[in-house]
């Protein structure tokens, strides 16, 4: 009996997958200097950071190792302690404003009304404008046209500048701030809502679903990956908020408004360098952490984080 001729193991498993996807040596000649760019300029001067907040370095001259001193003085501070509850509070505040607002505008921009493309236009100015100078002319706003508007109707809570309330001049720091990052976060969700296919809507209406249902059930579940991506990045720049308070504020009235991120830069210019770069490197931990714990607490919720 003929013995059937044996069948090739598919070309040998098509040459080993290409030889496992071998890499052109030119990709990484493009990849190298921004690696040597990111190791100089970020990666080594952090190490060297950490290593100085283990000493009594005050930014030039000499030094000698410490230990933990400077972390332990960190959690017995109380002007430390302060920075860090207004920093996380304010950024959990405005991310929820932002998110709420951006997303809102974000359906209003992705159905059927007149000047859609210049109004898109218009709602993504304030990203493009420098954090300082938005800070200024919203100073100007909240110090002299608000109160003078407040008074010429009689309006009593505004008639002196938020500003100097040590109560309320956070408010006006997560106004500003939500004002100039959502518009960033309103091109993110109108990808989003315009990658979901209009059929699913169709066959909603015909179902009879009401507009709310219809967004419960259809809008956010598919755009839940987007408000994570938004969330992340919302959550990371507030927690370093520094111009739009300087501009506003400068950390008053008093210390009302310090942020971390203000905290450092002044510890810094004020001789305590070895100090601040170990609230530095809690704060970079702290930073890590809450991202982490943001992307486990959504893990397939519409986002895919392999």
């Amino acid at each position: 009996m003929a013995v059937p001729p044996p069948v090739p193991p598919a070309a040998s498993a098509a040459p080993s997958a290409a030889r496992r996807r071998r890499v052109e040596p030119l990709y990484y000649w493009f990849l190298l200097p921004t690696l040597v760019l990111f190791t100089g300029l970020v990666l080594v001067p952090a190490v060297v950071g950490v290593f100085y907040s283990f000493t009594d370095y005050v930014g030039f001259g000499s030094w000698k190792f410490t230990g933990l001193t400077n972390y332990v003085a960190l959690f017995s501070d109380p002007s430390i302690w302060d920075s860090y509850k207004f920093t996380l509070g304010f950024a959990l505040v405005t991310v929820v404003l932002a998110q709420a607002v951006a997303l809102g505008l974000a359906l209003g921009l992705t159905s059927r009304i007149r000047f859609l493309t210049t109004l898109r236009s218009i709602f993504v100015i304030p990203m493009v404008v420098s954090g300082i100078v938005v800070a200024y002319v919203f100073n100007y706003l909240f110090s002299n046209s608000l109160p003078s508007l407040a008074s010429s109707v009689g309006f009593g809570p505004l008639e002196e500048s938020i500003l100097g309330n040590p109560d309320l001049a956070w408010i006006a720091i997560v106004i500003v701030s939500a004002w100039q990052t959502i518009p960033g976060a309103l091109l993110i969700y109108i990808a989003g809502l315009l990658s979901i296919p209009g059929e699913l809507y169709e066959a909603a209406s015909i179902d009879g679903a009401s507009a709310w249902r219809r967004f419960r059930s259809i809008t956010l579940p598919l755009v839940s990956g987007y408000l994570v991506i938004n969330t992340i990045l919302g959550v990371k720049g507030y927690l370093n908020a520094y111009d739009i308070i300087v501009g506003l504020t400068d950390g008053g009235p008093g210390t009302a408004t310090y942020s971390v991120a203000k905290t450092i830069f002044l510890g810094y210019t004020g001789g305590d360098y070895a100090y601040q770069m170990a609230n530095a490197t809690v704060f970079f931990v702290l930073t890590v952490a809450v991202s982490l714990l943001q992307l486990l607490a959504t893990r397939g919720r519409g986002l895919r984080l392999s």
